[in-house]
C-alpha cells in the first residue's frame, strides 16, 4: 500500500463514518498521512482525527475511535493505533489483498454473513402494500445472514417502514422493479422504473448486473489465455480491495438498520471499482500473462462473487452475460 492508497483508505472510513451518522462533518478533500513523529507508531500517521475534532463537536480521541473502528481490516493496514490526543498510526500489511481474496473465494456467495445477530428474534407482521413486502422479504434475509431468526407472519410486531410504490414486474421486469423499490431509502421515493431499462452507466442496476458480467467474461477470456487466477501479488486496486473489505460490514448495517438501500448503494460502489480496474486484469497486446494478472484475474472473480452474492439477498439475478 502506498501512502497514496492509505490516504484514499482514511478519506474512505470518515466518509462511511459521515454516511452513518457516527459523524456530522463535512468530508474534507483529501487526508494527509506522513511518518509517525516521535511517540508515534507504525509506518504512518495521519492528525485527522484532531482536524475533524472541533467541527465535529466531538473530542479528537473520540473521532479516532470512531475513524479506527471503520479501519479495522480494511486491506493493506495490520493494525491501526491511536497515540497522543488523537493520532491515528497505521502499520501496513502487504498480505491484506491476499487473505481478502481467500476468505472471498471460501465464502462464496455467503462472504459477509455472520452470527453477529445470533440469538435475536425479529417477526416483522404481515403487509399487503407491495414495496413493504418487498423491503420485509429483503431486510430478513439480511438478518438471517447475520444469525438472526427472523420472519414474516401475521404474529408479528415490528413494521416495515416505507413510503408506498406498485411493484410493477409485468413493466419493468422483475429485476428492475425490485431495484427501484429497494435502491431509494425507505422513508424516499421510490426510483422510476423506466430508466432502469436504458443500458446506460446512470443506471445503478444495470452497472451492478454488467459488472457482475464482466467478471465472469473476464474468466471465460482469462481461461482460454491459459491464464488460472491466484493472488500473489498486491497490485494497487485499493479502491476495490476496500470495497470488498467493506462488504461485512455493509451487511451487518443493513441488517440492522433495515435498510437494503445500503446494500444496494455499496453493490454500485463494489462495481464501479470493479469497471475501473478491468483493463488491467488481461494482458494487452504482445504482454505476457504474469504473477499480476493472475492476481488481478483472482481479485475480479472475486469482486463478481460478491455483486452476485448482494444481488441475490435483494432477490435479484446476476446474469453471466449482458
Amino acid at each position: 500500500m502506498t501512502p497514496a492508497d492509505l490516504s484514499l483508505t482514511v478519506l474512505h472510513a470518515v466518509r462511511r463514518a459521515v454516511d452513518e451518522g457516527a459523524l456530522r462533518v463535512d468530508v474534507p478533500r483529501d487526508v494527509k498521512v506522513e511518518r509517525p513523529r516521535p511517540g508515534g507508531v507504525g509506518d504512518y500517521a495521519s492528525s485527522v482525527a484532531l482536524s475533524l475534532a472541533r467541527p465535529s463537536g466531538r473530542a479528537p480521541l473520540d473521532v479516532a475511535g470512531i475513524l479506527k473502528e471503520r479501519l479495522r481490516g480494511s486491506p493493506g493496514i495490520r493494525a491501526v493505533d491511536i497515540t497522543g490526543p488523537g493520532f491515528l498510526n497505521f502499520t501496513l500489511d502487504v498480505g491484506q489483498g491476499a487473505r481478502l481474496v481467500r476468505e472471498v473465494g471460501e465464502a462464496g456467495l455467503e462472504y459477509g454473513y455472520s452470527d453477529a445477530l445470533a440469538g435475536s428474534v425479529v417477526r416483522f407482521g404481515d403487509v399487503g402494500e407491495d414495496r413493504a413486502r418487498l423491503v420485509g422479504e429483503s431486510v430478513v434475509r439480511l438478518l438471517r445472514s447475520q444469525g438472526a431468526d427472523a420472519a414474516i407472519g401475521s404474529l408479528g410486531q415490528e413494521r416495515i417502514h416505507v413510503l408506498p410504490a406498485p411493484y410493477a414486474p409485468d413493466v419493468f421486469g422483475p429485476d428492475a422493479a425490485r431495484w427501484a423499490l429497494l435502491r431509494a431509502a425507505p422513508h424516499d421515493h421510490a426510483l422510476p422504473g423506466g430508466p432502469l431499462l436504458v443500458q446506460h452507466e446512470r443506471n445503478g442496476l444495470f452497472r451492478v448486473r454488467y459488472a457482475h458480467s464482466r467478471a465472469q467474461g473476464l474468466m471465460r477470456n482469462g481461461a482460454q489465455l491459459g491464464i488460472q487466477a491466484g493472488y500473489e501479488v498486491e497490485d494497487g486496486a485499493q479502491q476495490l480491495l476496500t470495497a470488498l473489505a467493506d462488504h461485512p460490514a455493509v451487511l451487518l448495517a443493513a441488517a440492522r438498520h433495515r435498510s437494503p438501500d445500503r446494500l444496494a448503494r455499496h453493490l454500485e460502489v463494489v462495481a464501479d471499482a470493479l469497471l475501473s480496474f478491468q483493463h488491467t486484469v488481461l494482458p494487452l497486446g504482445d504482454e505476457k500473462p504474469s504473477a499480476a494478472h493472475r492476481s488481478r484475474l483472482a481479485l475480479a472473480e472475486a469482486a463478481g462473487t460478491v455483486l452476485a452474492g448482494g444481488l441475490s439477498l435483494l432477490g435479484i439475478s446476476a446474469p453471466d452475460q449482458i
